[in-house]
């Protein structure tokens, strides 16, 4: 009974974590919108197969974030017309069952205390705080990836101990693995496959590795991958594994893709974000437990879940934060298993190098606590030119968060990584939820919407955007959204006088009046909006124009 409150309490922790900036957040351009246009158009088509932004295919993702989504678009009864809230409901679920089975799997490793911490550091970590929000595949993958490596965790460990596998973990493990391909292609696979290789490598046995059912198990990942694979193979004539593995995977690991190109040390270097308030603690844990690798096989399983995945993709050019994220719950098993040993022994004097790097690792918790408490402060002030009163208690409480994580002892008391779980929350729910949605100059999309509803001529209006092309203008104006140059904005305008739109930079109305004076028409300048495109950092005065009638 006690155990089954803990899971309850931290599925609801969890879910506080993430719920505040939900609603209140616009689009992230420029991955959340063309994720949730196209669930949106899927939902407008009624086609579940094909995956298109406007016209274009997208096909660097499989389809299972979509039909996720889509179903939560369902259960809202919004239909097309959901808010951006509705989802990013699939993320906030993603993390929340991340974070059930990191507990889990801690419990089943170490013991409830350690479950609950595990829990509470992957609730309450920058990560998945920012992926929680986001509507991406990032969440739910991460939630496959922890299910599968918990699965995996508790085969080897029984198999190591000679006791019985129970029968439902190879399911588990199996299922996961197939959920994870349809959301985001061979990661689970990989980190699996990557653990595996490090603990036969280690072990020279790899006899325990018959538990998982191979057979059976491939077969049941074919009946989960297969049918969707055949449809879209068949419906894009073989463009959506030329696009998906050929073009955005290979891609990637061949060179940097998207302008994310960048050399190794990259996830190094940005760990003390993305981990903050628990990367410290949770450095630690981990030369601790480099310590005793040998004597523990619970900490070869979490070492070979991190320490090879984080590798490999610092390796490869293509580098997003978000990236690594699958590898972090192994870290956050480390901390919970710190919990369980005496204190003369959790804090064990480290080696010349271990302290080395956990002084670099505590310069980096200071420097994320001081930088994200000034973002606080600083961010509304530069953009609004406003001071927000809610900087104060943010900023105070990522600096709590920050102090109640610097501790000289390795071993951090439950209760403490609870405070400093829940100061990290206070900090989140005001960052994303109230300061962040506040900034307006960086909300051009909002702002454009506003703006067309607020001067359209027509219900069957269109606007037509030129040089400014952010996906988050198509999710929020329409599907039929135009993004084009000057010279389509007038043919858009000549097309329809009576109800077209036009948006254009204010700098280009000149030139946009004289293509339309050669036809004996002039533009109506109907409002302009001022801001800056955080994608691109350019700043933008944006006319919306109509003929003049």
């Amino acid at each position: 009974m006690a155990l089954n409150r803990n899971y309850i309490l931290l599925f609801l922790f969890s879910l506080v974590m993430t719920v505040s900036g939900l609603a209140s957040m616009p689009p992230l351009d420029r991955d959340e919108p063309r994720f949730v246009q196209a669930t949106k158009q899927m939902v407008e088509s009624g086609d579940y197969v094909d995956i298109r932004f406007q016209d274009a295919s997208r096909y660097q993702k499989p389809i299972g974030i979509y039909w996720l989504q889509s179903a939560a678009v369902a259960l809202s009864g919004k239909g097309a017309a959901a808010p951006i809230w509705v989802y990013r409901l699939v993320s906030t679920l993603g993390i929340a069952l991340a974070v059930l089975g990191i507990a889990w799997t801690g419990t089943r490793l170490f013991g409830a205390s350690a479950g609950i911490a595990a829990g509470l550091v992957m609730a309450a970590i920058f990560a998945t705080a920012f992926e929680g929000r986001d509507a991406k595949t990032d969440a739910m993958l991460l939630a496959c990836c922890v299910a599968a490596q918990g699965a995996l965790a508790q085969i080897y460990l029984a198999s190591r101990r000679n006791e019985p596998v129970a029968g439902h973990l190879w399911w588990i493990f199996w299922l996961a693995q197939g959920a994870a391909i349809l959301i985001k292609g061979p990661i689970a696979p990989l980190l699996s496959a990557l653990t595996i290789a490090v603990l036969f490598a280690f072990e020279r046995d790899g006899r325990w590795l018959s538990k998982l059912k191979l057979g059976r198990g491939l077969l049941l990942v074919v009946l989960i991958v297969l049918p969707w694979l055949a449809l879209i193979t068949w419906k894009s004539d073989g463009a959506f594994l030329q696009q998906a593995v050929g073009k955005d995977m290979l891609g990637k690991v061949a060179q940097g893709e998207e302008s994310h190109g960048l050399p190794p040390g990259f996830y190094m270097l940005t760990y003390s974000l993305f981990m903050w308030p628990f990367g410290l603690i949770a450095v630690g844990a981990g030369l601790q437990a480099l310590n005793r690798l040998r004597d523990d096989v619970r900490l070869r399983f979490c070492l070979a879940w991190y320490i090879p995945f984080w590798l490999v993709f610092e390796l490869i050019p293509t580098k997003l934060p978000h990236y690594v994220l699958p590898a972090y719950p192994g870290m956050a098993l480390l901390i919970g298993w710190l919990l369980t040993l005496q204190p003369q022994e959790a804090n064990a004097p480290l080696r010349r190098w271990q302290q080395w790097l956990w002084w670099s690792t505590a310069f980096g918790l200071v420097v994320v606590s001081f930088g994200l408490a000034a973002v606080c402060v600083g961010a509304p002030i530069y953009l609004t030119h406003t001071f927000s009163w809610w900087s104060i208690p943010a900023a105070a409480s990522a600096l709590g968060a920050g102090y109640l994580a610097f501790s000289r002892q390795l071993q951090v008391p439950l209760a403490r990584i609870g405070a400093v779980a829940a100061c990290a929350g206070i900090a989140y729910g005001l960052l994303f939820g109230v300061i962040a949605p506040s900034l307006k100059p960086i909300w051009l999309s909002p702002a454009i919407n506003e703006a067309v509803r607020a001067n359209k001529p027509c219900d069957t209006s269109v606007l037509a955007s030129a040089r400014y092309h952010e996906p988050s203008l198509v999710f929020l104006v329409g599907t039929k959204t135009v993004l084009t140059d000057i010279d389509g904005v007038v043919k858009h305008l000549l097309a329809d006088p009576a109800c077209a739109l036009g948006l254009a930079p204010v700098e280009d109305e000149q030139k946009l009046n004289g293509l339309l004076a050669g036809q004996g028409k002039v533009a109506s300048r109907l409002t302009t909006i001022d801001g800056v495109n955080f994608s691109s950092g350019d700043k933008m005065s944006l006319g919306l124009y109509r003929i003049a009638q």
